[in-house]
């Protein structure tokens, strides 16, 4: 910023009008690589009669679709992405720009808030479950040891840590752990027939012990604490796959 805290107000004697939108992180880490100032995408916006709210969709290029990186594999991102579109709700919102030399410029007023979300295809599930492995991942350290360790240990008979799993092995009626990806594959397949579970059904459904079960339906889930489909688990609306369905049926 300059010392004197100029700013341009060419945009508010304008009234130059801005959308202020929400985009996936993904799709800006996207448009990051776009060369220059060359275009990233097309915005829709369709009116369907007079009285009727305007669609708006945002496609991406064809050539910023490539994501690697993820589990070193090389996956396509969504192509479509419509708007939902909300209010400012009241809100004086603006946007300013800095140039090069500190100069503060405002660009305009904004007048439309809008969420870009990706259509729920099999490009976006494979891309979220990518996702959600590598941040499942433990981080790996290593740790050079400057001298032998000399430490010596008592044997037990059992130790603490083995106690505990036994006990959790009983309570949890014997059940393995199977891996992640298989859960979540045995998850989506279960809520591609019906919305809601309570979790004794998916218990039945995956053969996982409760807390792992839990854990992985944190990551995609949503538990409901009140109304009609009370103490019952649904699928966050990025991951519903019949949300697309009920739309053509319409």
């Amino acid at each position: 910023m300059s010392e004197k805290g100029e700013v341009d107000l060419t945009g508010a004697k304008q009234n130059t009008g801005v959308w202020l939108v929400k985009v996936p992180k993904y799709l800006a880490q996207q448009w990051a690589k776009a060369p220059g100032r060359g275009e990233v995408g097309k915005i829709r916006i369709c009116k369907k009669g007079n009285q009727g709210k305007p669609e708006v969709s945002f496609t991406l290029n064809e050539e910023l679709t490539t994501i690697e990186g993820i589990e070193d594999k090389t996956v396509s991102a969504p192509r479509e992405h419509p708007f939902t579109m909300q209010s400012v709700g009241g809100q004086m919102l603006a946007v300013f720009t800095e140039s090069s030399s500190d100069k503060i410029a405002l660009e305009g007023v904004v007048v439309q808030r809008a969420e870009c979300r990706p259509a729920v295809n099999e490009s976006y599930m494979k891309l979220k479950r990518l996702q959600i492995e590598e941040s499942s991942k433990p981080a790996r350290l290593s740790q050079q040891l400057l001298k032998p360790v000399t430490t010596n240990y008592k044997p037990v008979a059992i130790h603490e840590y083995n106690r505990e799993y036994e006990r959790k092995k009983k309570e949890e009626g014997k059940r393995a752990r199977s891996d992640k990806q298989q859960v979540l594959d045995m998850l989506f397949s279960a809520f591609e027939k019906h919305q809601y579970y309570n979790i004794k059904d998916l218990v039945d459904i995956t053969k996982q012990p409760v807390t792992y079960l839990k854990e992985i339906l944190r990551d995609i889930g949503i538990y409901n604490v009140k109304g009609t489909h009370k103490n019952t688990w649904e699928l966050k609306p990025e991951y519903r796959h019949y949300q697309a369905e009920e739309k053509t049926d319409e």
